[in-house]
């Protein structure tokens, strides 16, 4: 009975995962698929280098093969045939009563022209459902807390939980886009069989109003961040570095005191919420 039950629930959710996807892709007008030639691995490597403009590569194609030969996922999203965008895990473990299997997502991009038209989304989708079809039930991830579109996607458009806060998580790194700023970021945990998931990937999840942030009895704290930290390190990098600094004490501060990221307002900012004891 129980081993019955374990097998309908599994078979559900990988159809609604890849219904999920489907949705997403169409919505997107692109075709993902997983990597798996030679002309595939050029062109996904191209993507990362592009996004991430900066001396030699993000990943040689070795270790690129390397990571999809050793059971590592790797998608790349196409329109009409054209390469627009890419995603790269890893599997690995983390300890949860016991050791547990999760993905690792450690790249996603989309090529600058093509933002802003749900390709990530549907490159998310794509990677939940390859996870579910592998029996993997989480997926982790780190986002930059300063870049609001990402903090939107991951927490509305994903429903993921937001744990931790790590200073300085990657070193130095000498890419375009992150050359001379701290690599603080948080995780991402995207629970793929939770009601928030589903939730959020049908689109039920939206910013927190006003009216919720004042009921009596929450303890609510709302952490803002700027409305593009990447334009604004092209335009004033010591501005942006006050932002992170800023960021960093509230995030950190409001973490260790037992508050929990619980979604974002209607102007993407952090809204944090405290249990009372």
């Amino acid at each position: 009975m129980l081993c019955l039950i374990g097998t309908v629930v599994a078979v559900t959710l990988a159809d609604s995962a890849a219904a999920d996807f489907q949705r997403a892709r169409d919505r997107a007008g692109v075709e993902v698929r997983s990597v798996a030639d030679p002309t595939d691995l050029t062109s996904t490597r191209r993507i990362f280098d592009t996004v991430w403009p900066g001396e030699g590569t993000q990943v040689q194609q070795n270790l690129l093969t390397a990571l999809i030969h050793a059971g590592g996922y790797c998608a790349i999203a196409e329109i009409d045939g054209e390469p627009v965008g890419a995603a790269l895990a890893v599997v690995g473990r983390h300890l949860d009563d016991g050791w547990q299997v999760h993905l690792h997502s450690h790249m996603a991009a989309v090529l600058d022209g093509f933002r802003n038209r749900h390709i990530g989304t549907a490159l998310k989708l794509h990677q939940r459902m390859w996870a579910v079809e592998r029996g993997i039930d989480a997926i982790s991830w780190t986002f930059d807390p300063l870049v609001r579109r990402n903090a939107i996607l991951n927490i509305c458009k994903l429903g993921v939980d937001v744990k931790g806060y790590e200073i300085d998580f990657y070193g130095q790194m000498p890419d375009a886009i992150n050359s001379g700023d701290p690599t603080d970021r948080v995780f991402a945990w995207w629970h793929l069989s939770s009601a928030k998931v589903a939730d959020a990937v049908a689109g039920r999840v939206l910013p927190l109003d006003a009216a919720m942030l004042t009921q009596a009895g929450r303890d609510i704290h709302v952490v803002e961040i700027p409305a593009d930290i990447v334009e604004l390190r092209g335009a004033d990098p010591v501005a942006a570095r006050r932002w992170r600094l800023s960021l960093r004490e509230h995030l950190t501060t409001a973490l260790a005191d037992g508050y929990c990221v619980i979604g974002v307002d209607r102007t993407g900012n952090y809204v944090l919420e405290r249990e009372r004891a």
